[in-house]
């Protein structure tokens, strides 16, 4: 599958990634287990990471912001994935702060008429000596800024 930017679904923020969903991601009722969905996360947010030179290659990091750990995970279920195949991954950043970050996503139908999912994602940079929070290199800001929902304009 190809992740060119212009292969894309446009949205008015954050990014759509479609991801594949296999025949082992289903559960005995043949729906998408439940664990599955933060792996198809992480698949829809690596690529995008990549594309902009943020990416792990054999046991390099292209840059240091790749060593962050997931602090929080939320997920709410609107109705349930039924199927192989692929689904949309819309996601964005709700803050982009000093050491941590905190996305907000969805699943979605491919046509985007069905939410299977939301929720929000929040990680921490880490130093990898000391395992504390680091600050975000400036590449990383600058990569960040292209997912950054637009504040609500003031009543």
């Amino acid at each position: 599958m190809s992740h060119a930017i212009a292969d894309q679904p446009v949205v008015e923020f954050g990014h759509v990634e479609h991801v594949t969903v296999h025949f082992d991601d289903l559960d005995a009722m043949g729906i998408m287990h439940n664990a599955r969905y933060a792996v198809l996360l992480e698949r829809a947010l690596t690529p995008y990471w990549a594309d902009r030179g943020v990416s792990f290659q054999g046991e390099q990091n292209s840059a240091p912001d790749v060593f962050h750990a997931v602090r929080e995970f939320t997920i709410t279920y609107r109705a349930p994935i039924t199927a192989t195949g692929p689904v949309a991954v819309h996601f964005w950043l709700e803050h982009f702060g000093t050491s941590s970050a905190e996305y907000a996503y969805q699943f979605r139908s491919v046509d985007g008429g069905t939410v299977h999912a939301e929720g929000r994602r929040a990680i921490v940079r880490l130093d990898p000596a000391t395992l504390r929070p680091t600050p975000w290199t400036d590449a990383a800001r600058a990569v960040a800024a292209t997912l950054l929902r637009p504040a609500p304009a003031p009543a």
